[in-house]
């Protein structure tokens, strides 16, 4: 005979045709309900995960992975500094920058902006701007010529062109005799800019606030005779930046304030993540009530069992064993389900740029409309270690269903359960 003995039988329940039908149909149902749950976490994650790591990249493709920041009598040798920066490990790129916050104004309209300093030649090594570009190339900002790219959505704001003279406003302070507040005057520095360029990231962030203009024009503006506000960095592990960053300001002295894009972005990668947890709980509730259905499913197989309990009981078999059998039903159909949706998952995280276009097709609707929303493919990234997760909760929550109706089986007492037979 087959060995062991609760697993043959529970084996030989789950193949039995005289179950009834409302049971079996249960059954049948936890199966699905689970194979539907572990599916859909598995798809709704791996787009999650898609969308956040496109957004990822739209945002780092014209911010640095780590920026250190000092003053410009730390950056006086800032060429040397980058120098050395080049020949730490894992360091692609560095190019200086200066951030001045300020206002543009064209007309009656004004709008406050970013207004971020850049080399042209070495910003290549940091961001992908030039990419970026709608209109106008990245190379029109030369120093002294006061020319200035806009974002899509500040240029559309201000109804702004290229070719269009734009007024930038920053303000400075320096002591004076009038207006004084603590022994420091505002004094704005005005500058006219004509506009050579739009680009579009597709993240507002960006693209409704951000302004580029030459590292020398923007240094003429904060007074700091050319000099840099501070370096930017680019690593070849972008997710190394949290931890290289802090290890090359040390080995610099320590003079710098460090900055990586975890910090920059916290607020939206951490909106991101919690959405996800949500999702994940939500789509879990599916897989619980699936365990819940294989509770009920067990619970009525043991009503219906408890004369083919007694009479095993009767011949020797312990309430150990009992408990065995009719867990090896509800782990049977639990795990069958649990890992049919991890097969199924898989199939349409790997193809969800196939299905989607096909389901555009069939319905003539758009997920992601080309004339709303910059991202127009649905993306979709697979990571193991969520898979694994996924799979191994469905698997333990299935088994933890069977243990009541288990129990209460392996509770039945042979002559009651014989009394009336």
């Amino acid at each position: 005979m087959f060995h062991p003995l609760p697993l043959y039988i529970g084996l030989r329940y789950v193949r039995s045709r005289s179950q009834g039908f409302f049971v079996s149909f249960i059954s049948w149902v936890s199966m699905l309900g689970i194979c539907v749950g572990v599916a859909a976490l598995i798809t709704v994650i791996s787009v999650m995960n898609g969308l956040e790591g496109e957004m990822r990249g739209r945002l780092l493709s014209v911010a640095s992975h780590a920026t250190l920041a000092g003053t410009p009598e730390q950056l006086r040798h800032w060429e040397t500094l980058a120098d050395q920066i080049r020949r730490e490990d894992g360091v692609v790129g560095v190019a200086p920058y200066i951030d001045l916050q300020g206002m543009l104004g064209r007309g009656e309209d004004m709008r406050g902006a970013l207004i971020h300093g850049v080399d042209p030649e070495l910003e290549s090594q940091v961001s992908d701007m030039a990419a970026h570009m709608q209109v106008g190339s990245f190379d029109d900002l030369v120093p002294g010529e006061q020319h200035i790219i806009l974002g899509s959505g500040l240029a559309y704001a201000l109804d702004a062109r290229v070719g269009d003279e734009i007024t930038v406003l920053v303000p400075a302070l320096a002591g004076a005799e009038g207006g004084m507040v603590a022994g420091i005057e505002l004094r704005p520095r005005i500058q006219n800019f004509i506009v050579s360029g739009v680009f579009e990231v597709g993240a507002q962030e960006h693209d409704n606030v951000l302004a580029i203009v030459h590292l020398q024009d923007a240094a003429g503006l904060a007074g700091t005779l050319g000099l840099p506000s501070g370096l930017r960095l680019k690593f070849s592990d972008i997710f190394a930046a949290p931890v290289r960053a802090p290890q090359i300001n040390a080995a610099l002295g320590g003079q710098f304030k460090v900055s990586d894009w975890s910090i920059e972005n916290a607020s939206y990668f951490r909106a991101v993540r919690i959405e996800k947890t949500m999702m994940s709980l939500i789509l879990m509730l599916i897989v619980a009530v699936a365990a819940f259905n294989i509770v009920a499913a067990l619970v009525m197989v043991v009503n219906e069992k408890r004369t083919d309990i007694a009479i095993l009981r009767t011949v020797g078999m312990t309430p150990r064993a009992i408990v065995g059998v009719f867990m090896t039903q509800g782990v049977l159909i639990g795990w069958v389900g649990a890992l049919l949706g991890l097969v199924v998952g898989l199939l349409l995280a790997f193809n969800v740029s196939t299905i989607v276009p096909f389901l555009e097709g069939l319905f003539g609707a758009k997920v992601f409309d080309p004339s709303v929303f910059v991202i127009s493919d649905m993306p979709s990234e697979v990571q193991w270690p969520q898979v694994a997760a996924i799979t191994i909760t469905a698997l333990v929550l299935t088994v933890l269903a069977t243990i009541y109706p288990s129990l209460r089986g392996a509770a039945t007492e042979p002559a009651e359960a014989l009394r009336y037979e």
